[in-house]
C-alpha cells in the first residue's frame, strides 16, 4: 500500500472514531481523549527526555486516568480541587524520580484531556457537542487555509528558524478560513452570535497556529521529524493535534471565564 493510501485510510478510521465518540460524549469521549493524551505524554517524554525512568511514563499515564475519573464522576463543586490535587501528586512524583522536566509535558497532556473532556460533557449535552464541532471546524479550516494560501501566494516566512515552510500569507489565509468555518458552524448549529463566532475563530486560529509552531520548535530541538509512529502515514499523535491542543485549552478557558466550571460550553454554544 502506498504512503498516500495509508495516510488516507488511517485518517478515515481515526476521523470516524473521533466523530462517533464526540457524538456519544460522556465516558466514550473521555476514554478516547485519555488515550490520546497518554500517547501524547509518552511521545513528549521520548522526545524531550530520552532515556528517562520508565516509571515516570507509567506514573503520568496513571495520573491521566485519575484526571479522567475526576472529569467523569466528581461533582462540579469539587472538580477543580481534585484536578489540581492530581497535578500536584504527579509533580511530587516527578520530583521524587528526579526529573522535573516532566512536569511541563504532563501539564500539557493534562490540559488537552481536561479542556476537551469538560467542554464536551455528557451524552445529550448539545452545547458541548456544538463546542467541539466549532473547535474542530476552526482548527481544520485554519490548517487548510494556511496550507493552500501559503502555497499559492508565498511571500515572507512566518518563523523561518522554527518552521521554514510557513509564510505570513499562509497565516493570514488560515485566519480568514477559520472565520469562514466558524460562520458555517454558526449558521448550521448556532453560536451565541455571529460576532462571537468571528471573535472566537480569530482567537482560536491564532492559538492553533501558535501550537503548530510550538510543536515544530519542540521537534527541531529534539532533532526529530515526527513525534512518533503510532498513526500509519501520519507520524505521532503530537503531529496531528499540535494546533488543536492550544486551541482547545484557549476555548475552555474562555468558556470557564464566562460560564464557570459546571457546563463551560454554555458560554457561547
Amino acid at each position: 500500500m502506498s504512503n498516500l493510501a495509508t495516510r488516507v485510510w488511517s485518517g478515515v478510521v481515526l476521523g470516524t472514531v473521533f466523530i462517533a465518540v464526540t457524538i456519544a460524549g460522556g465516558t466514550p469521549f473521555v476514554i478516547f481523549i485519555t488515550l490520546i493524551a497518554a500517547i501524547f505524554w509518552v511521545e513528549w517524554t521520548d522526545m524531550k527526555m530520552p532515556g528517562s525512568d520508565d516509571r515516570l511514563q507509567a506514573v503520568g499515564i496513571l495520573a491521566l486516568v485519575g484526571l479522567a475519573v475526576v472529569i467523569l464522576f466528581v461533582p462540579p463543586a469539587a472538580k477543580t480541587i481534585l484536578l489540581l490535587a492530581v497535578l500536584a501528586a504527579f509533580a511530587a512524583a516527578a520530583v521524587g524520580l528526579r526529573d522535573r522536566r516532566a512536569i511541563a509535558g504532563f501539564i500539557y497532556a493534562a490540559l488537552l484531556l481536561t479542556s476537551l473532556g469538560l467542554l464536551r460533557g455528557d451524552w445529550g449535552f448539545q452545547p458541548g457537542l456544538v463546542a467541539i464541532i466549532f473547535l474542530i471546524a476552526v482548527v481544520w479550516a485554519t490548517d487548510i487555509g494556511a496550507y493552500f494560501v501559503g502555497r499559492r501566494v508565498g511571500g515572507p516566512k512566518l518563523a523561518p528558524r522554527i518552521s521554514p515552510n510557513k509564510t505570513i500569507s499562509g497565516a493570514l489565509g488560515g485566519l480568514a478560513s477559520a472565520v469562514a468555518g466558524a460562520l458555517v458552524v454558526h449558521v448550521l448549529f448556532g453560536v451565541s452570535s455571529a460576532w462571537a463566532a468571528i471573535g472566537l475563530a480569530l482567537f482560536l486560529s491564532v492559538l492553533s497556529q501558535a501550537g503548530d509552531l510550538f510543536e515544530s520548535w519542540i521537534k527541531r530541538r529534539a532533532g526529530v521529524k515526527d513525534s512518533g509512529r503510532v498513526i500509519p502515514g501520519h507520524g505521532g499523535v503530537m503531529d496531528r493535534v499540535d494546533g488543536l491542543v492550544f486551541a482547545a485549552i484557549g476555548l475552555w478557558f474562555a468558556c470557564v471565564l464566562r460560564a464557570g466550571m459546571d457546563h463551560p460550553a454554555h458560554a457561547f454554544f
